[in-house]
């Protein structure tokens, strides 16, 4: 399985007024994650844009398990778990020091220019 590992450090304007990081950063880290997967692999989202495949979201599901606080140093794992024609799922684990504090699921779908589906390109269907 595919997988690559960032770390995030947790910014102030990215809580909440109690010092916590606001629930929606979490599908934020993990575009993140997302992107510098990709990027590992040699490709850019520009570069997929350019070449018309799009990545659009069409599920995403976290699960919170301990909160992060501002200044916090966070690893976030991202992996391939499926690809079809014209989908692809990831798995996330969020980490401060060892402690998992967030696990979630993404699933993209291919598109193209006009938002029509298309399948994804076959370096991309190779992933798993």
């Amino acid at each position: 399985m595919l997988s690559q590992e960032i770390q995030i450090r947790v910014r102030y304007a990215e809580t909440d007024r109690m010092g916590l990081l606001h629930h929606a950063n979490y599908l934020v880290y993990f575009e993140q994650g997302r992107t510098e997967l990709l990027r590992a692999q040699g490709y850019t989202y520009k570069r997929m844009e350019d070449e018309g495949f799009f990545l659009v979201l069409v599920k995403a599901s976290v699960r919170f398990r301990q909160p992060a606080h501002y200044d916090d140093l966070l690893t976030v794992r991202t992996s391939v778990t499926r690809t079809t024609a014209v989908r692809i799922e990831h798995r996330y684990e969020v980490f401060r020091d060892q402690t998992l504090i967030a696990e979630g699921e993404t699933t993209l779908a291919c598109v193209d220019r006009k938002g029509r589906l298309q399948a994804l390109p076959e370096w991309l269907q190779q992933l798993t």
